[in-house]
């Protein structure tokens, strides 16, 4: 599925402070890295896509196009959506992590079914039991408002979310799919797990 006004965003700009340090984005996962399994599955259902790190921008740049924060400090990922949000020409932005390397393949679609039923201007995907803040699908024009969001000095992506015009999209019949790498003890479990998961 493709959708000529929906940029997918690649969010690796974090420090990878649980994981020691490393960037996630780029450890060994099943004989991938963790973004190469993502982009498998996220650039089929975008019309584009392009990956938010604040480091490592020589490797990334051989996935695709990297873009870097562009507020300092490692403002965390509402600063990765802002970078995308100020960078991309389509509507729409559909924000994923790099460690979540059992992405849904109909994310999009939820996503953007609910988004257009409800004329949201976010959609947040929810396992079930949570929110899953940094799988959402943003309107491009509230750049703006994230913007000042974030100069103000606020970082919490679940309120400025709750400021917007947001609603919820249901995986509870997939929660696996949002599972994310954090701690080395977690690579070495779900890269077992996938293993087991492959045809």
């Amino acid at each position: 599925m493709m959708h000529d006004e929906i940029t997918g965003v690649v969010l690796a700009g974090g420090q990878g402070r649980r994981m020691g340090g490393k960037d996630k984005g780029l450890l060994d996962f099943s004989g991938q890295t963790l973004i190469e399994h993502v982009l498998q599955v996220l650039s089929p259902q975008v019309n584009g896509f392009i990956i938010n790190a604040n480091r490592n921008q020589q490797r990334y740049a051989t996935y695709g196009q990297v873009i870097s924060d562009s507020i300092s400090d490692f403002a965390g990922p509402l600063a990765g959506m802002l970078a995308a949000m100020e960078y991309v020409d389509t509507r729409y932005i559909l924000s994923v992590p790099c460690d979540s390397p059992f992405l849904p393949e109909d994310l999009v679609e939820r996503m953007w079914n609910e988004l257009n039923k409800h004329h949201a201007s976010i959609a947040v995907a929810h396992d079930g039991n949570r929110l899953q803040p940094v799988f959402a699908m943003i309107d491009t024009q509230l750049q703006d408002s994230l913007r000042n969001y974030l100069l103000s000095g606020e970082r919490k992506i679940d309120l400025w979310f709750k400021q917007q015009n947001m609603i919820t999209v249901d995986f509870s019949d997939s929660p696996d799919t949002f599972i994310n790498i954090n701690r080395p003890e977690e690579l070495n479990a779900e890269a077992h797990r996938h293993q087991e998961l492959r045809p």
